[in-house]
């Protein structure tokens, strides 16, 4: 027993003594250190790990250090959501620091060319912290990482630094590090509690790890939707780094995690020598912890395989992209099943993999440079067997939705054209002005085939994240493939938006289609003005031109502004809303006329937005974030805890993104709202929550999976292979129902990823949207969830007392870049009378 008091007494001694550790605790004391470079201490005012380091002290030593250091240029290449900075430090030789341009020039170069240097130029290695804010051991390491390198005075990191380029990224998420700081920092005692259950360990709902909008940035690489994604993808494609390390925390019960991960979940585009060469760097990381005494492992739970993570996108263009997890203390120090946890400790083990890192990329520099140089040789080889083919994608009636999906490839450096005229392919039109081609024969044309491609053949059953993106499928584009480069337009230097505008003045009405992505945009505006506008119930056809269902009319008469004003008005907002607007000056139509009544006058909405405890924050942050970014619609977060003493007479429409449950006079309340003619939107698990409730009659239809022939331990991997990740399935749209508003195809692809399979209603015409016989576009789902989900509904619209009930089975607004459904949940808004 004495013995036992012994131990656990030294235990909790080192684990408080971690506390307050000085730079020996994470340095060798055999490395003299640069005096005139200050240490992490004098600037933030603590040694590191004594607190949470806040953003503003990072940027604030960051500053100091790139001051006193020949070694270091900083760079502020934007701004978040919130303001704050987002720093790059680029650590190398003073030498290099001098030919730093012909430098990168060089090293760009070697990727364009069949023949390089690869004996005397530097690697170039991008290190990147804390994407997740409340995983914060990496900035916190950064700050220390930053003072090595620019002081040390030994020779193995001057001869480091002459071999390498170090492009240091301290917080890859600088609002979330901000906010999890603060919690942690005010929630600290003096005398350090490890008890799990402290609320230190337990931040308030949202958390620190997303950004402002709630999104989870390392799924971003790729869609780069972000500011935070901007600056980093502009960084990367300018210097293309031969490797890219990613810094993480996981469960506080774990170890330490490096890459390689499971090599059966690697995508089949990444070169089977990339994870040869990430393996081999990992014998350095292990090298480093053991000689520290920290637990690791390798290959197991993570994958290569969804291109938007930060630990994957280098892999895809030409890079080695590793990915490094930490049990997180989550606070300053916490109980776990591996002992007392420190904040300090994590930190340790943080900088020993990125010292580690940088010693395998000196030691293997040749391989690796050599690997990135025929990447790229080999790509070109690809593409050159693909001269004469191009990819065109367009929506004859939507620029703007176009216009984004070329965004994307402009901020991936992929080149592309306008096409030279318009012409068909597949049975599709492509419109001059609305449509890009993209020639295959190109260096980046395996990030083109990554963006573009469609799989439904996979080598394993589990996935870390979702198993599909194709990007004309999210934005529900047309597009084809292997279409002749014959069609090649002028090459896009500088993209520009196409521009709205008003045909003319009209002293009769103006019409305008529902097609193009920013008309709701233009709507809500006109409505939160006080302006007249009806919706078209049917389609009709006037001065040559063809109108669809959802046509808005805008009478000129018997408004709030005169003719003249309201066409001020009307101008301004199509050339801000990417709109084209029709004046006309009869009537008299091909089909309804103007004053019919299937044209519906339309109401302002009043939305409310239910976040808090109980909803996922990720999903309600894109709601938020389409809302206030993109259509400039005011909506009310209206937090779970407050319903009960809310008005909800203020809203005519209430947002349910993603809950399982709500308390049983909170459910009573929003069903009596929604009795008295509230229009309630709910998605995912909120389905099943709006059946139990009784809010909806649905009839649910259910997978049965036997595990016959399963040992226990492929019990895991059994259950997994039946959850849809994220995969895109194909519907049929009934175009005249108003929720496809906007649509003009009859057929969409629909993102998934639940397992809330909704039963086709008896009515035909309560199905707006079915998913057909076989619907899987692309992605992995298991053959008995495909048997099950074959012509559900992803969709269903239901009556309550005066009001109306929206069940979304899935996700319109996945990670802020699946356009194509957008329009789906605004049209539920917008037209919730006709629905």
């Amino acid at each position: 027993m004495n013995k036992l008091i012994t131990i656990c007494f030294l235990t909790s001694f080192i684990a408080v003594s971690q506390n307050h550790p000085d730079l020996s605790y994470y340095f060798s004391q055999n490395i003299s250190y640069n005096k005139n470079i200050p240490t992490p201490e004098s600037i933030i005012g603590h040694q590191v790990g004594d607190w949470h380091v806040t953003h503003d002290k990072l940027v604030q030593y960051m500053y100091a250090l790139a001051e006193a250091s020949d070694r270091i240029t900083i760079e502020d290449r934007g701004k978040t959501f919130e303001n704050r900075p987002l720093l790059l430090l680029t650590i190398t030789s003073p030498k290099n620091h001098q030919n730093i341009d012909a430098i990168r020039k060089e090293h760009i170069d070697a990727t364009n060319n069949d023949s390089a240097n690869t004996a005397d130029r530097p690697i170039v290695v991008y290190q990147g912290f804390s994407i997740h804010g409340n995983e914060p051991s990496g900035s916190n390491s950064s700050l220390l990482l930053a003072y090595h390198l620019a002081a040390s005075e030994s020779d193995y990191i001057n001869e480091l630094l002459d071999k390498t380029v170090v492009l240091l990224d301290p917080s890859l998420n600088p609002d979330g590090l901000q906010r999890f700081a603060y919690w942690a920092n005010i929630n600290k005692n003096i005398n350090l509690n490890p008890d799990p259950n402290d609320r230190e360990y337990r931040e308030v709902w949202p958390g620190g790890r997303t950004n402002h909008y709630w999104f989870d940035m390392n799924r971003d690489w790729l869609p780069v939707q972000l500011p935070e994604s901007r600056a980093r993808i502009e960084s990367f494609h300018k210097w293309l780094p031969n490797i890219l390390t990613d810094h993480h925390e996981m469960g506080t019960n774990t170890t330490f995690f490096f890459q390689p991960g499971i090599p059966s979940r690697t995508h089949p585009l990444t070169p089977q020598l990339n994870q040869e060469l990430t393996k081999q760097i990992g014998n350095f990381h292990a090298e480093a912890l053991n000689k520290i005494g920290s637990l690791y492992y390798s290959e197991e739970s993570y994958d290569d395989f969804y291109y938007g993570k930060g630990s994957t996108f280098p892999d895809i263009n030409g890079g080695i992209g590793i990915l490094f997890e930490q049990a997180s203390s989550r606070g300053h120090m916490q109980e776990s099943e591996n002992g007392i946890l420190t904040f300090p400790f994590t930190i340790r083990n943080q900088l020993t993999t990125a010292l580690s890192t940088l010693k395998a990329a000196k030691n293997m520099r040749e391989d690796i440079l050599k690997y990135q140089h025929n990447f790229y040789k080999n790509a070109r080889q690809e593409a050159a067997k693909q001269a004469t083919k191009a990819i065109v994608f367009g929506d004859e009636k939507d620029a703007a939705k176009t216009y984004h999906l070329a965004e994307i490839l402009n901020r991936h450096k992929i080149k592309f054209h306008e096409i030279k005229q318009d012409f068909t392919a597949n049975g599709k039109r492509f419109k001059k002005g609305y449509s890009y081609i993209v020639p295959k024969n190109q260096k980046n044309t395996r990030l083109i085939n990554a963006m573009f491609e469609k799989r439904t053949t996979f080598q394993d059953s589990l996935f870390y994240d979702i198993s599909a993106w194709s990007f004309p499928l999210a934005f529900n584009v047309d597009y084809a493939e292997n279409v002749s480069t014959n069609n090649l337009g002028g090459k896009v230097a500088d993209l520009q938006q196409k521009r709205g505008e008003v045909s003319k003045q009209s002293n009769y009405a103006y019409l305008m289609e529902w097609h193009e992505y920013y008309a709701p945009k233009l709507l809500n505006q006109l409505l939160k003005k006080g302006i007249r506008t009806k919706v078209a119930l049917k389609p009709f056809s006037m001065n040559n031109k063809d109108y669809d269902y959802g046509t808005l009319l805008i009478p000129v008469q018997n408004q709030k502004l005169n003719s003249e004003d309201l066409y001020a008005l009307l101008t301004t907002l199509a050339k801000e809303s990417y709109v084209q607007i029709d004046a006309v000056q009869t009537g008299l139509t091909d089909g309804i006329d103007l004053g019919s009544r299937k044209f519906k006058t339309l109401k302002k909405p009043k939305i409310a937005l239910l976040v808090g405890d109980g909803i996922t924050s990720y999903d309600a942050g894109e709601i938020w974030h389409l809302f206030d970014t993109r259509f400039d619609i005011t909506t009310t977060k209206l937090d779970t805890k407050t319903i009960a003493r809310a008005d909800l007479s203020r809203y005519n429409t209430i947002v349910i993104s993603n809950m399982r449950s709500l308390s049983t006079s909170n459910t009573k309340k929003l069903k009596a709202w929604v009795e008295n003619g509230g229009t309630l939107i709910g998605f995912r698990n909120t389905v099943k929550w709006l059946k139990k409730e009784e809010f909806i009659k649905l009839e649910f239809k259910k997978t049965n999976v036997l595990a016959k022939n399963v040992s226990f331990e492929e019990k895991s991997d059994f259950n997994g292979a039946q959850v849809i990740g994220g995969a895109i399935f194909e519907a049929k749209q009934d175009r005249s129902h108003p929720i496809n508003f906007g649509y003009k195809n009859d057929k969409i692809a629909m993102f998934r990823n639940t397992t809330v399979f909704i039963k086709a209603d008896s009515l035909s015409y309560n199905n707006p949207i079915k998913y057909t016989k076989n619907p899987l576009l692309s992605g992995y789902i298991s053959k008995p969830n495909l048997e099950v989900l074959a012509e559900t509904v992803p969709v269903q619209i239901k009556k309550l007392g005066k009001g109306k009930v929206v069940a979304f089975t899935d996700n319109t607004n996945f990670r802020a870049f699946w356009y194509g459904t957008n329009k789906l949940f605004l049209n539920a808004i917008f037209f919730r009378k006709e629905l």
